[in-house]
Protein backbone atom coordinates (compact mmCIF):
# COMPACT_ATOMS: atom_id res chain seq x y z
CA UNK A 1 0.00 0.00 0.00
CA UNK A 2 1.19 3.49 -0.81
CA UNK A 3 1.09 6.39 1.61
CA UNK A 4 -1.22 8.53 -0.54
CA UNK A 5 -3.87 5.79 -0.44
CA UNK A 6 -4.42 6.65 3.23
CA UNK A 7 -6.13 9.86 2.14
CA UNK A 8 -8.80 7.81 0.35
CA UNK A 9 -9.24 5.50 3.33
CA UNK A 10 -9.56 8.49 5.66
CA UNK A 11 -12.13 10.15 3.39
CA UNK A 12 -14.20 6.95 3.51
CA UNK A 13 -13.90 6.75 7.30
CA UNK A 14 -14.85 10.42 7.68
CA UNK A 15 -17.89 9.92 5.47
CA UNK A 16 -18.90 6.88 7.53
CA UNK A 17 -18.52 8.83 10.79
CA UNK A 18 -20.38 11.88 9.47
CA UNK A 19 -23.26 9.67 8.30
CA UNK A 20 -23.30 7.60 11.50
CA UNK A 21 -23.18 10.70 13.71
CA UNK A 22 -25.42 12.77 11.41
CA UNK A 23 -22.81 15.54 11.10
CA UNK A 24 -24.06 18.26 8.75
CA UNK A 25 -21.69 21.13 9.60
CA UNK A 26 -18.07 21.97 9.00
CA UNK A 27 -15.98 20.39 11.76
CA UNK A 28 -12.57 21.59 10.55
CA UNK A 29 -11.77 23.47 13.77
CA UNK A 30 -12.83 20.51 15.91
CA UNK A 31 -10.57 18.23 13.90
CA UNK A 32 -7.75 20.75 14.28
CA UNK A 33 -8.14 20.79 18.05
CA UNK A 34 -8.35 16.98 18.02
CA UNK A 35 -5.03 16.86 16.16
CA UNK A 36 -3.42 19.09 18.77
CA UNK A 37 -4.82 16.93 21.58
CA UNK A 38 -3.59 13.74 19.89
CA UNK A 39 -0.13 15.26 19.58
CA UNK A 40 -0.20 16.06 23.30
CA UNK A 41 -1.26 12.48 24.06
CA UNK A 42 1.64 11.25 21.94
CA UNK A 43 4.05 13.47 23.89
CA UNK A 44 2.58 12.16 27.13
CA UNK A 45 3.26 8.55 26.10
CA UNK A 46 6.88 9.35 25.20
CA UNK A 47 7.28 11.06 28.60
CA UNK A 48 10.07 13.10 26.97
CA UNK A 49 9.19 16.21 29.00
CA UNK A 50 8.68 14.53 32.38
CA UNK A 51 11.96 15.55 33.98
CA UNK A 52 10.45 14.88 37.42
CA UNK A 53 9.81 11.20 36.75
CA UNK A 54 12.10 8.20 36.48
CA UNK A 55 9.47 6.13 34.68
CA UNK A 56 10.38 5.46 31.05
CA UNK A 57 8.25 5.88 27.94
CA UNK A 58 5.28 3.68 27.15
CA UNK A 59 5.75 0.61 24.99
CA UNK A 60 6.55 1.25 21.35
CA UNK A 61 3.14 -0.06 20.19
CA UNK A 62 1.32 2.41 22.46
CA UNK A 63 3.40 5.31 21.18
CA UNK A 64 2.86 4.21 17.57
CA UNK A 65 -0.91 4.02 18.08
CA UNK A 66 -0.91 7.56 19.50
CA UNK A 67 1.18 8.72 16.55
CA UNK A 68 -1.32 7.18 14.13
CA UNK A 69 -4.24 8.82 15.96
CA UNK A 70 -2.66 12.11 14.89
CA UNK A 71 -2.22 10.86 11.34
CA UNK A 72 -5.96 10.14 11.11
CA UNK A 73 -6.78 13.76 11.94
CA UNK A 74 -4.00 15.14 9.76
CA UNK A 75 -5.32 13.19 6.77
CA UNK A 76 -8.85 14.28 7.58
CA UNK A 77 -7.87 17.95 7.75
CA UNK A 78 -6.14 17.71 4.40
CA UNK A 79 -9.16 16.06 2.84
CA UNK A 80 -11.38 18.81 4.23
CA UNK A 81 -9.30 21.43 2.40
CA UNK A 82 -8.62 19.41 -0.75
CA UNK A 83 -4.97 18.89 0.19
CA UNK A 84 -2.92 15.72 0.05
CA UNK A 85 0.62 14.41 -0.29
CA UNK A 86 1.97 11.83 -2.68
CA UNK A 87 4.74 10.54 -0.43
CA UNK A 88 5.58 10.29 3.23
CA UNK A 89 7.98 13.08 4.26
CA UNK A 90 11.13 11.23 5.22
CA UNK A 91 13.00 13.85 7.18
CA UNK A 92 16.08 12.53 8.93
CA UNK A 93 16.75 15.19 11.54
CA UNK A 94 17.80 14.10 15.00
CA UNK A 95 16.05 16.43 17.41
CA UNK A 96 15.09 16.75 21.04
CA UNK A 97 11.51 15.46 21.27
CA UNK A 98 10.29 18.11 23.69
CA UNK A 99 11.47 20.87 21.37
CA UNK A 100 9.96 19.14 18.37
CA UNK A 101 6.59 18.59 20.04
CA UNK A 102 6.42 22.32 20.82
CA UNK A 103 7.36 23.24 17.25
CA UNK A 104 4.82 20.79 15.86
CA UNK A 105 2.07 22.38 17.96
CA UNK A 106 3.04 25.73 16.45
CA UNK A 107 2.82 24.52 12.84
CA UNK A 108 -0.48 22.74 13.50
CA UNK A 109 -1.96 25.95 14.90
CA UNK A 110 -0.60 27.92 11.93
CA UNK A 111 -2.27 25.46 9.55
CA UNK A 112 -5.60 25.60 11.38
CA UNK A 113 -5.55 29.40 11.24
CA UNK A 114 -4.38 29.53 7.61
CA UNK A 115 -4.98 26.19 5.85
CA UNK A 116 -2.75 26.52 2.80
CA UNK A 117 -0.85 23.84 0.90
CA UNK A 118 2.43 25.15 2.32
CA UNK A 119 1.25 25.17 5.92
CA UNK A 120 -0.18 21.67 5.47
CA UNK A 121 3.09 20.38 4.06
CA UNK A 122 4.90 21.98 7.01
CA UNK A 123 2.85 19.92 9.45
CA UNK A 124 3.67 16.74 7.55
CA UNK A 125 7.38 17.63 7.58
CA UNK A 126 7.26 17.97 11.36
CA UNK A 127 5.50 14.63 11.66
CA UNK A 128 8.23 13.17 9.48
CA UNK A 129 10.81 14.39 12.00
CA UNK A 130 8.77 12.96 14.88
CA UNK A 131 8.52 9.60 13.12
CA UNK A 132 12.26 9.55 12.51
CA UNK A 133 13.03 10.40 16.14
CA UNK A 134 10.56 7.79 17.37
CA UNK A 135 12.10 5.25 14.97
CA UNK A 136 8.87 4.64 13.02
CA UNK A 137 9.18 3.53 9.42
CA UNK A 138 6.57 4.22 6.77
CA UNK A 139 5.63 0.55 6.91
CA UNK A 140 5.13 0.79 10.70
CA UNK A 141 2.90 3.83 10.21
CA UNK A 142 0.81 2.29 7.43
CA UNK A 143 0.27 -0.97 9.31
CA UNK A 144 -0.69 0.86 12.49
CA UNK A 145 -2.98 3.17 10.52
CA UNK A 146 -4.76 0.21 8.92
CA UNK A 147 -5.29 -1.44 12.31
CA UNK A 148 -6.55 1.76 13.94
CA UNK A 149 -8.75 2.59 10.95
CA UNK A 150 -10.57 -0.71 11.37
CA UNK A 151 -10.82 -0.09 15.12
CA UNK A 152 -12.38 3.32 14.41
CA UNK A 153 -15.02 1.73 12.16
CA UNK A 154 -15.77 -0.81 14.88
CA UNK A 155 -16.11 1.94 17.48
CA UNK A 156 -18.63 3.76 15.28
CA UNK A 157 -20.61 0.56 14.76
CA UNK A 158 -20.72 0.05 18.53
CA UNK A 159 -21.79 3.59 19.47
CA UNK A 160 -18.39 4.98 20.55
Amino acid sequence: MKFNELFVMQRELDTFIENTQNIKRDVFKEKGLALMIELAELANETRCFKFWSTKGPSEREVILEEFVDSIHFLLSLGNAKGLSLENWPEVKVKEDLTTWFLRTQEVILAFIQNPTRDSYQDVWQYYGVLAFNLDFSLEDIIQAYLAKNEKNYERQRNGY
